[in-house]
């Protein structure tokens, strides 16, 4: 099946994968680790139709049981399998490229042990459209990370960081930090790629600033 390029294109309904902390954004590329029963089918049924999977989060911890449904935020990203792998010991390494947010107007009945929505992608058209970067101070935003960085002692390669463009660069931030449910929730939720870069800067300014000081520093 085709790569979606609208709204129109879009499947409906979705199968799916609730997961904390877990950010897809359209047109960024998340890698899953697949095993659980319920989900390697869910990944068989994609593959076997429209390659398509809602990410969205549960608003509490998703648990292991099969028919356990805690409930979701209303706002997910479907995205696309776009690379596939099965391993020796029967899961499966996926990546998904992320298509169009969308609204759930409707949870429906488990298919398989996993979880389908109708999704609602009209008001998240603009996933399709160009994002515009030129308005991001992209200086403020690698001075943000560098100190947020700074604050828990870790290391980047910012020669790859320099290569990697201003759009890319927001949404590598936005889903490998380690922000809140809320606050990934928050970023998902950003109409524009300015309003979610200067949610990335806030986040990580009032980060670095509550972070515990390294050994030997007061």
């Amino acid at each position: 099946m085709p790569r979606p390029s609208t709204v129109a294109e879009m499947p409906a309904p979705i199968p799916v994968f609730p997961l904390q902390g877990a950010l897809l954004l359209p047109g960024a590329r998340l890698p899953l680790n697949i095993f659980e029963p319920r989900y390697l089918a869910m990944v068989d049924n994609a593959l076997a139709g429209h390659r398509t999977i809602g990410m969205i989060q549960p608003k509490v911890p998703e648990q292991t049981e099969p028919d356990d449904s805690p409930p979701l935020y209303d706002l997910g990203c479907a995205g696309r399998i776009v690379s596939f792998e099965e391993t020796g010991d029967g899961r499966y390494l996926i990546g998904l490229r992320g298509l169009c947010r969308f609204d759930v107007a409707e949870e429906l009945a488990l298919h398989n042990g996993y979880r389908r929505v109708r999704p609602d992608y009209g008001p998240w058209a603009g996933d399709f459209g160009s994002q515009d970067s030129a308005a991001i101070d992209r200086d403020e935003l690698a001075g943000a990370l560098k100190a947020y960085l700074a604050a828990r002692q870790l290391g980047v390669d910012w020669d790859a960081i320099d290569k990697t463009s201003t759009d890319e660069l927001v949404s590598i931030v936005a889903m490998v930090c380690p922000f809140s449910p809320l606050e990934k929730q928050a970023l998902l939720q950003s109409r524009t790629l300015t309003e979610r870069a200067e949610t990335i800067i806030s986040l990580l300014t009032m980060d670095s600033a509550g972070a515990p000081a390294p050994d030997g520093i007061n």
